[in-house]
């Protein structure tokens, strides 16, 4: 669908700016591709890095058939009120806003206007994401193919309800934080043992690049991948006995569960 659209992104920050590189990359035109920036020296970054144009809001809500939301939720409410009179109903709208359902874009958008929810991470900018997608109401198969499309060059996608989503954002949209916390926190154990702080972290940060890699390429569940490793009475099993006596694996069920609520009371914030 490369060159059949033209997308516009509003509210160009990072995760906006990734996505216009990943259009770029899996060959939308540059002059298929728009962009807003609320400072002038942020838009003329845009433009000289990826050749794209640069408009106001209104301009890239009467030139794009694709207009993507990046702007921070709190933010939304006064975009919506002053461009949603101003999307033709023909405009799909994707929303990549943390928290915000479709049915917060609809209240605001000319009645018929497809809405498409997407919540992706911050990989995205080494195009190894994961990126959930749910409709609207009013949005087609083919509308969700085409953002499927417009995200698959920044890493997977999967098509979830939307009621999935805040359970999404809790784990796959904040996730990338919970894994460089534990990363922060070998690296200091392996200070405390005695090991170099850059010899601790390239050794950890090796075993979670080759531990994702097994468990993505084996297909083993991740149970099996770690009893493979605990030898009767070893190194290992020790190790997994404090975790589990910190009660660990229930505190991460607990983060996750609060991550999911507060991503619902963002939600409440503002429908």
């Amino acid at each position: 669908m490369a060159g059949e659209h033209t997308v516009a992104v509003v509210g160009a920050g990072k995760m906006g700016e990734t996505l216009l590189s990943g259009l770029l990359r899996a060959g939308w035109p540059a002059g298929r591709l728009l962009a807003t920036a609320r400072r002038p020296e942020r838009a003329e970054e845009l433009a000289v890095r990826y050749g794209v144009r640069v408009v106001d809001n209104d301009e890239a809500a009467a030139s794009a058939d694709v207009l993507t939301i990046a702007v921070k939720p709190q933010d939304a409410p006064a975009l919506l009120a002053a461009l949603g009179p101003k999307v033709g109903r023909d405009v799909v709208v994707v929303s990549i806003c943390a928290g915000l359902p479709t049915s917060f874009f609809e209240k605001h958008l000319p009645s018929g206007t497809p809405v498409i929810r997407v919540m992706s991470n911050t990989p995205a900018m080494v195009d190894q994401a994961m990126t959930a997608i749910s409709g609207g109401t009013h949005a087609t198969a083919e509308q969700l193919a085409l953002a499927e499309e417009m995200f698959r060059p920044l890493g997977r996608t999967i098509r979830l309800p939307e009621s999935q989503q805040d359970a999404v954002t809790a784990l796959s949209g904040s996730g990338p934080a919970y894994i460089y916390y534990l990363v922060e926190a070998m690296t200091d154990a392996g200070i405390l043992l005695g090991l170099p702080r850059q010899v601790a972290y390239e050794l950890i940060l090796q075993t979670v690049i080759g531990s994702a890699a097994m468990l993505r390429d084996s297909g083993e569940h991740p149970v099996k991948l770690r009893e493979a490793v605990t030898s009767p009475a070893g190194t290992t099993i020790n190790a997994i006995r404090e975790l589990e006596d910190h009660k660990v694996r229930a505190a991460l069920i607990a983060a996750l569960e609060a991550a999911r609520d507060r991503a619902r009371e963002i939600a409440a914030d503002y429908t």
